[in-house]
């Protein structure tokens, strides 16, 4: 049976790398995101892709997301929940409230959403199980400066990907967590020109391509259900996480 994985954020950077290299793997992927036409230029009008439009801090729109794809393929074997947004530098009293609000409900309430809806489905699916595996990042271990929102995220996401773990355990439900450093896209661009560090400077940081983040992705999601990958951390490894200084 062809297997089926929803990728929130497919529309670019990571999102769109990971959805088109489950396409090449055989997977029927619903590339899901804010805005249809990006989607559909990163889909390329791949056969195997589903267009599905969403906010993915909106609960309406996420249960209808996913209903359309479930009445497409009957099933839904994988969830990478990706979609997610950073804001500018700033210390704490410096970052609006606005900016806080907007960050959680993307990148944490998102997650939530989604996967509460691919949990159901899995849930209540024959074979029961499948696997939800959650973006993390290396700042869910090790902040940026100035960066409160997205770290704050980060780290609650580690809570909800061992919750999922533990409450997947009866219905064959596997949560998974990737934590990415310094993937190239369009997102980190400014990171080889110079980010802020610890120390007040300004320095390039060391990248890597986007494609070991979509091929760790899709290692994960083709393991057999009795075994899981828990966290896995894939960075370039001359960045500055193992000691920020």
């Amino acid at each position: 049976m062809q297997k089926t994985i929803i990728v929130t954020g497919a529309g670019s950077g990571i999102g769109s790398a990971t959805a088109n290299a489950f396409l090449d793997d055989g997977y029927k992927v619903g590339f899901l995101g804010r805005r249809a036409e990006t989607l559909e230029a990163a889909a390329n009008g791949h056969k195997n892709a589903l267009i599905l439009p969403c906010d993915v801090a909106n609960p309406e729109n996420v249960e209808a997301a996913f209903a359309t794809a479930i009445a497409r393929w009957g099933r839904l074997d994988t969830l990478f929940n990706n979609a997610g947004i950073g804001s500018p530098p700033a210390a704490v009293d410096d970052t609006p409230v606005e900016t806080w609000l907007n960050v959680v409900a993307i990148n944490l309430t998102g997650s939530f959403l989604c996967a509460r809806a691919a949990f159901a489905q899995m849930r209540s699916q024959s074979p029961q199980g499948g696997r939800i595996i959650n973006n993390g990042s290396i700042s869910a271990h090790a902040p940026r400066p100035g960066s409160a929102p997205y770290t704050s995220t980060k780290h609650a996401i580690t809570g909800l990907t061992k919750s999922l773990s533990l409450d997947g355990r009866a219905y064959n439900i596997c949560a998974s967590q990737i934590d990415i450093g310094n993937a190239l896209t369009d997102m980190a661009l400014p990171m080889t020109k110079g980010v802020p560090q610890p120390d007040g400077s300004m320095r390039a940081e060391a990248t890597m391509d986007v494609a070991h983040v979509a091929s760790s992705v899709l290692y994960i999601a083709n393991l057999p259900l009795d075994a899981n990958v828990q966290f896995m951390t894939v960075m370039a490894p001359k960045m500055p996480f193992i000691g920020r200084g």
